[in-house]
């Protein structure tokens, strides 16, 4: 019998027996009744059933092994051979005594009989062996289909595989022509190649080139040209919910930025306003402090504002993914004091940074800037003195900004970095919710990162890591 097919493939035809065992059957059948002839001298002398037999065992063992087309020839042979060498007269085709004319004739129609449920034996099998594939392939089809985890190349892929096709591709048919939606191919064309289509929908067709396929191939091909259809129609649609998604997305950002921008830009704006339509009254006599006052609070908005423009420039700018670096080497110190001067908050601010710290690269603008918005983060939310220390982690850098405010919980702490989001109950609910997303984003730039630590004793520690100075300085962009 026929071997069974190997998984994902189609049996290659309904025979079920290889032309190399039909050789095989071929040869032994020849190989024997050659014996038996060359023997036929000592096997004469023995009873007239003994050769019968051995010829039928022959043409039996022919018809296993190389099935009918084998058999049915081989039995007409081996009933000539009888016949012209075992059966009296020799050397003829006559036969003088009745009863060995039954005798042949009897084995003629067993040999003829055996042969035909041996072929008959051999092509039910194959068709099993086909229908079991086919079902096979059309279960794999039927789940990976209700688990949604194929592809259309994947399908077409598949497709190749179980009808042993060159190409498979998925061709879609509008008023413009006709356009390959998606193609899987394994080489150049052969010059013996079939091309068939399989109607796979509304202007919509499977086709596939490669050897001839059966009629039962045909209607699996069919159900693999629905399921591709419904490959391209689940990616079409997942590519609209991914751009409805995106749209979304982006509306809704513009909704919060227009909320945040209109609360958190007017009230600066309003100070400024204030301060300078008081200045300007030539009614009123200010003195040199309420003068001063009323300037400094146009320089603190005039800050603020700055900082809030700032953030917005540069979370455009890590979206678009336009931020470069111009790295070099620097002490950890030098980055914490430029910090702290930018905003002015010396005596604020403990500082724990050793001196033998090994020097970091980073760029020093927007390493800065990292500090400036931990910085204030730590001020907006930590309700008191902030800490500032260094220390060598894990083959890095790491400098950690230390508040003794309430705290964030764990589950919560992911969402300190997204964009213009707010913690409930936070009650620092100034600023645009922008700096530690920047913060962020431009620590990654220079090779490092910002995360949250656990405080003990309460409060916030916001880490920033940076990469120790290993190579000369040198000049990177993203």
């Amino acid at each position: 019998m026929s071997a069974l097919p190997s998984r994902g493939a189609l049996p290659a035809g309904f025979t079920g027996l290889s032309s190399r065992r039909r050789w095989a059957g071929a040869a032994l059948l020849i190989a024997g009744l050659g014996a038996l002839v060359a023997c036929r001298e000592p096997v004469r002398a023995l009873p007239y059933e003994l050769p019968v037999l051995l010829a039928l065992a022959l043409v039996v063992a022919a018809a296993l092994l190389g099935g009918a087309w084998v058999a049915l020839p081989g039995a007409v042979v081996a009933t000539l051979v009888l016949n012209w060498f075992f059966t009296a007269p020799f050397g003829t085709l006559l036969v003088d005594s009745p009863e060995q004319v039954v005798v042949l004739a009897v084995f003629l129609g067993v040999a003829v009989a055996v042969s035909a449920v041996v072929g008959l034996a051999a092509r039910r099998t194959a068709e099993a062996a086909r229908a079991r594939a086919e079902a096979e392939a059309l279960s794999r089809l039927a789940g990976a289909t209700m688990a949604e985890q194929r592809t259309l190349t994947d399908l077409l892929a598949s497709v190749r595989e179980v009808f042993g096709m060159r190409e498979a591709a998925l061709v879609e048919t509008t008023a413009d022509g006709e356009s390959v939606a998606e193609t899987s191919t394994g080489g150049p064309p052969l010059p013996d190649e079939h091309e068939r289509r399989v109607p796979a929908g509304p202007g919509l067709e499977l086709v596939v080139r490669g050897p001839e396929l059966f009629a039962a191939d045909r209607e699996v091909l069919a159900s693999f040209a629905e399921a591709a259809a419904g490959a391209l129609h689940g990616r079409r649609l997942a590519e609209r919910a991914a751009e409805a998604a995106r749209l979304e997305a982006a509306d809704r950002m513009r909704t919060t930025l227009l909320a945040a921008v209109g609360h958190d830009l007017r009230t600066p704006l309003a100070a400024v306003k204030a301060a300078v339509s008081s200045l300007r009254q030539d009614d009123v006599a200010w003195t040199p402090e309420e003068s001063a006052e009323l300037l400094a609070t146009i320089e603190a908005g005039a800050d603020r504002l700055q900082r809030l423009v700032g953030n917005l420039l540069d979370a455009s700018r890590l979206q678009a993914g336009v931020v470069s670096t111009s790295l070099e080497r620097v002490r950890l110190e030098e980055l914490v004091g430029r910090a702290l001067l930018d905003l002015g908050s010396l005596d604020l601010v403990d500082l724990d940074v050793p001196e033998d710290l090994p020097d970091v690269v980073a760029d020093v603008g927007l390493a800065e800037r990292v500090l400036v918005n931990l910085l204030e983060n730590a001020f907006r939310h930590g309700g008191g003195r902030v800490t500032v220390r260094g220390a060598l982690i894990g083959g890095q850098v790491a400098c950690d900004v230390v508040d003794s405010g309430p705290g964030v919980p764990v589950e919560a702490r992911d969402q300190l970095f997204v964009p213009f989001a707010r913690l409930e109950g936070d009650r620092g609910g100034t600023g645009l919710g922008l700096g530690l997303a920047v913060a962020r984003g431009f620590a990654e730039a220079m090779g490092g990162d910002v995360t949250p630590v656990g405080t003990p004793g309460g409060g916030l520690t916001m880490r920033l890591t940076l990469p120790l100075a290993e190579a000369p300085a040198r000049t990177a962009a993203p």
